[in-house]
């Protein structure tokens, strides 16, 4: 393995409170934008966007929706429960399909007050759902693993119409606020579309429809990719050593005829958000598997990237290759997923400039960032913060190309 040593403390930075922005702007357009080029920075309006961005690049969004993630149930003795979905498992593991199930399922989960949770005590909730009232049930199905079966009474209603009735919308935990009526669609893209997951693609919450349409005026061509957003997104560099920290995995779902797009794009690529730039490099990775004849199965673990390869093939070789095992097996439609840990000492594959949020300090996305910008990380973050950008999911927006 080729991983460079990485002192995590110089990745860290202040963030004072108060940069953190803790509510949406009236209008998602309207947040600040920084744009570093060619070790310049400049600063402009997100809406400026449509002039920044070439007319011949291909920008690329994940489509990905927010689920109500977190569920309450009450006990008979009033204790409330909090059952924060995670990963599906059964009956199946992929996520669009488990939302429209009619029947149990059961998923990993976070438990709230966990402790209060009795064995064999069934958890119950009444829901309203399309004018009918709803039972729905919540068994504990092992404690270590935090597995967790769902059911309820009429299986005419699916899973997905329940969370969206009773579960209340995950908005990261260093917002430290209940959420509000305004977060059910702030905190969602105007472009999402596939239910599953549990945090928002926060780079693409500044675009409106209104750009999006001036964008293609002037040529720019959009493509999406899907990657089902995890709750490890929010998790806290703790150990020594980066390699051992555990990168959840995540679900990503690509069309083949998105993928012939990306190929004729090569070296144009703009991805909207650190889960759009993740889900192409992992592409990328995928295609190398592929090609090296190491199985058929589209997961990229955390490390892969930096295992000792005596020659790399190019961004258009290795995605034909996913092309072309699509169209022997028949396929339109890839599932696959992710572990992908990108940290300062990777290489690029597919991407040109990234649209991204500001992260939180020694948090894997200052490391992605740090991966494109080197030490001019501390630049762009410092110059944010001396001109009163707002911090974090609802904050303010950067354009950053990788040179």
């Amino acid at each position: 393995m080729n991983i460079p040593k990485i002192d995590l403390k110089a990745y860290e930075y202040t963030l004072p409170e108060e940069r953190i922005a803790k509510f949406p702007l009236e209008k998602r357009d309207s947040s600040k934008l920084l744009h570093y080029k060619n070790q310049d920075i400049e600063h402009f309006i997100f809406s400026d966007i449509k002039k920044l961005l070439p007319s011949d690049c291909l920008l690329v969004y994940n489509n990905t929706k927010v689920i109500p993630a977190r569920l309450i149930f009450q006990r008979e003795t009033g204790a409330r429960i909090e059952i924060f979905l995670l990963q599906p498992i059964s009956p199946t593991s992929v996520i669009p399909e488990i939302m429209l199930a009619k029947h149990p399922v059961v998923w990993e989960t976070m438990i709230g007050n966990a402790k209060k949770w009795k064995d064999e005590e069934i958890l119950r909730g009444t829901v309203k759902v399309e004018n009918q009232e709803v039972i729905i049930s919540a068994k504990l199905l092992d404690k270590e693993k935090r597995q967790v079966e769902f059911s309820w009474n009429n299986n005419e209603i699916a899973f997905v119409d329940l969370v969206e009735a009773c579960g209340e919308v995950p908005l990261p935990p260093y917002l430290n606020r209940k959420p509000t009526e305004e977060d059910k669609s702030r905190y969602q893209t105007v472009y999402s579309e596939k239910e599953g997951a549990v945090a928002a693609p926060t780079a693409g919450l500044h675009f409106t429809d209104e750009i999006l349409e001036k964008l293609k005026e002037k040529g720019v061509q959009t493509e999406h990719v899907t990657l089902h957003v995890s709750a490890g997104t929010f998790q806290p560099i703790k150990s020594e050593t980066i390699s051992e920290h555990p990168m959840h995995s995540e679900q990503i779902h690509i069309e083949i005829g998105s993928i012939r797009n990306l190929i004729k794009h090569m070296g144009k690529i703009v991805a909207v958000g650190t889960t759009s730039i993740r889900t192409l490099e992992s592409l990328y990775w995928y295609g190398v598997m592929l090609l090296r004849n190491e199985g058929e199965e589209f997961l990229v673990s955390k490390l892969y990237p930096y295992g000792n390869f005596e020659e790399l093939p190019d961004f258009r070789t290795s995605f034909r290759a996913i092309v072309d095992k699509m169209e022997e097996k028949g396929i339109n439609s890839l599932i696959g997923s992710t572990e992908i840990f990108i940290f300062p000492g990777y290489k690029f594959k597919v991407v040109k400039a990234l649209i991204t949020n500001f992260h939180q300090p020694g948090s894997t996305l200052i490391l992605l960032i740090a991966s494109i910008l080197g030490d001019k990380w501390k630049d762009v973050y410092n110059e944010a913060l001396a001109n009163n950008y707002r911090f974090l999911s609802y904050g303010d927006s950067s354009l950053l190309w990788i040179e």
